[in-house]
């Protein structure tokens, strides 16, 4: 009877592993696709050059390097690798920068930069400094490993 018990355990996990790598695999498409249609409409900007047109493409480029960063985590998981923590921080990073730059981009058209706007630029600042700061304790926490 207990044999049984864990037969039908392990045949379950295996199951919920295996839809697991489904749903990781089906993920991983979307985020291809979503990338593409991303860098697809970045180009469409580069067509009509404006300032606002420079700022959507910048903006665009840098989402999809997010998107990219996320889409190799996940084939990292598929590749059964050890989980990294680099990737994420270099998302927030990334995510980050793109924030500042897409304020600062807008700002630079209005006749008056409202005080709100610097702060949060400054506090992008700030994440961005802790990120990185989060990547070198990261990288020698792993250097320490090994």
């Amino acid at each position: 009877m207990e044999q049984n018990k864990l037969d039908l355990t392990e045949i379950f996990r295996k199951i919920l592993v295996k839809i697991d790598i489904v749903f990781h695999v089906i993920a991983a498409l979307l985020l291809l696709v979503a990338c593409g249609f991303i860098l697809f409409y970045a180009f469409l900007n580069i067509l009509e050059p404006s300032p606002s047109s420079i700022i959507e493409l910048v903006n665009d480029v840098l989402l999809s390097l997010i998107i990219l960063e996320l889409l190799w985590t996940v084939i990292r998981f598929l590749k059964k690798q050890q989980f990294s923590l680099g990737p994420f921080l270099a998302i927030g990073i990334i995510a980050a920068i793109r924030r500042i730059l897409l304020i600062e981009a807008k700002t630079s058209l209005m006749e008056h930069t409202p005080v709100e706007k610097l702060y949060e630029i400054g506090l992008g600042a700030v994440v961005i400094i802790m990120l990185m700061a989060a990547y070198y304790l990261s990288v020698k926490a792993q250097k320490l490993e090994q």
